[in-house]
């Protein structure tokens, strides 16, 4: 089995292993509804990390106007530490920069180290906080922010 990851639009199918992925990497999923809606809109991008035809991973994001969001980015505990969110974070922040997105938001746990030090990586800063954000535990989300550089320019300014 290769272990090369391969980046691929969702699709309906695999909404089977990204709600096991789901469940297993949150305290409160997402319905799966909530993943199908997302599936019909035209403003959303969702991918799939794939490795050897296992989903490893996904990520979810959309846009409005000139700002994105990452709505959620997961890997299965069988594939953690082997570059899936690198692969995955790469690909969304590419859909945005495609879609026109200037800057893009995302809400994490305050105690999630591990994702904190991913967005940072990618260049996201801290910009707010929001109190009792999350339930199962409650707890605060860090609100990040990362400017999107436009193809052919620097990064974008405030």
């Amino acid at each position: 089995m290769s272990d090369a990851i391969v980046i691929r639009a969702m699709r309906r199918d695999d909404l089977v292993d990204v709600l096991a992925i789901e469940h297993v990497a949150y305290s409160t999923p997402w319905p799966e509804s909530s993943f199908r809606g997302l599936l019909d809109r035209d403003d959303a991008d969702l991918f799939i990390a794939e490795i050897g035809g296992e989903v490893a991973g996904y990520a979810v994001c959309w846009a409005v106007l000139e700002q994105g969001e990452l709505g959620n980015i997961a890997v299965s505990p069988r594939w953690r530490r082997r570059g899936v969110a690198t692969r995955l974070l790469s690909a969304v922040i590419d859909a945005m920069r495609d879609r026109g997105v200037v800057e893009l938001f995302l809400e994490v746990r305050l105690s999630n180290d591990a994702a904190q030090q991913l967005y940072r990586r990618f260049g996201f800063r801290e910009v707010g906080r929001r109190r009792g954000y999350y339930t199962s535990p409650v707890e605060d989300a860090l609100v990040m922010r990362r400017e999107i550089e436009r193809p052919g320019t620097g990064p974008s300014t405030d």
